[in-house]
């Protein structure tokens, strides 16, 4: 009898063992990726053959996003950098061979020459026949791209422009490098984020109104205006985007309107590309120059809250601008 048991306890033993490894490795089943698939990208299907392993990105933000999917090693070269990289991720953004002149596109030549199985853009612009080359060269060449979809066409708004646009993009980016586990869960740390700062808004009875100061070229401010992440989060914050009415997603505007408009509060991105009036700093002293802008009561009460320009853009850092922004209005009051 003794003898039977035993022979039963190690067969249930063995079925659970073979259990386990089943469930193991369907487990891992679903945290690669099969290949080939397509992709539908900005209007585009774009088929992946395999796992990219010599990757270009056009910007220094679309770099950072690999990274912090743990594929950074894959990057062979980079472009458009008009930043010093985060402390956390410093010493592997540095190893990166950067392919053009600070704040400055990669050209066609110099993709070429790195050899690229894959080029992600964060911005349309530098996927064109005077920057890198347009996405169907590309293709033709064997080289498969992802374009943002927040930026498909360039500055126009974009209908559905919000976090979870931008989680999506982690995680097709993920699936792409064959690293889909790593896609969710950075979409998922950057929805707590998000949820966490959103929860520890302090209401007012009137919305605020602000205004997303970006940029000025040849004295002319540039402003978020509806379909970007800008706009998606001043309504999740309860503010109102004094620019909500504009054409595109970055408008050109004038002093004379940001005085009528009036903001309660001026949203700052604080840029170092090195162009004129890009710091926040800067952005502060024009605007106490300015003999409209300095007459508002935002500006003469230094209602000022001030975000990393590329916050601004879909980035890695988009979620950190929520609790930013949060905690400036509710210093604000």
């Amino acid at each position: 009898m003794v003898t039977a048991v035993a022979v039963l306890t190690v067969a249930g033993c063995a079925g659970d063992d073979s259990s386990t490894a089943d469930a193991k490795e369907s487990k891992a089943a679903k945290n690669t990726t099969a290949y080939p698939f397509t992709l539908e990208n900005c209007g585009t299907d774009v088929t992946y053959e395999a796992a990219p392993e010599k990757v270009v990105t056009l910007n220094q933000t679309a770099a950072e996003i690999l990274i912090h999917l743990g594929v950074g090693d894959r990057i062979a070269g980079s472009g458009y950098e008009i930043e010093k990289a985060p402390a956390a991720i410093a010493e592997e953004y540095d190893k990166i061979p950067i392919l053009s002149g600070e704040g400055e596109t990669v050209k066609h030549e110099k993709l070429l020459e790195a050899q690229p199985d894959f080029v992600y853009s964060s911005f349309a612009s530098f996927l064109t026949k005077e920057a890198a080359g347009d996405r169907e060269e590309l293709h033709e060449l064997g080289v498969p791209t992802y374009l943002t979809e927040f930026d498909c066409s360039y500055h126009e708004s974009v209908a559905d422009a919000d976090f979870d646009l931008l989680y999506e993009e982690y995680r097709r980016l993920g699936r792409i490098m064959g690293v889909p586990d790593a896609g969710e869960k950075l979409a998922t740390e950057q929805q707590a984020v998000v949820d966490k700062a959103v929860a520890e808004v302090e209401k007012t009875e009137t919305p605020l109104k602000v205004m997303w100061f970006y940029s000025t070229y040849d004295g002319t401010p540039w402003a978020a205006g509806p379909g970007g992440l800008p706009q998606h989060i001043s309504e999740l914050v309860g503010v109102e985007n004094i620019f909500e009415d504009a054409k595109t997603k970055w408008a050109e505007v004038s002093w004379d309107e940001v005085a009528a408009r009036n903001p309660d509060v001026i949203i700052l991105a604080d840029l170092t590309r090195g162009e004129p009036n890009d710091t926040a700093k800067e952005k502060i002293e024009l605007l106490k120059k300015d003999p409209l802008t300095r007459k508002l009561s935002a500006v003469k009460d230094d209602k000022f809250i001030t975000i990393p320009g590329t916050y601004m853009d879909p980035s890695y850092g988009s979620a950190s601008a929520v609790p930013t922004l949060v905690d400036g209005l509710n210093q604000l009051g």
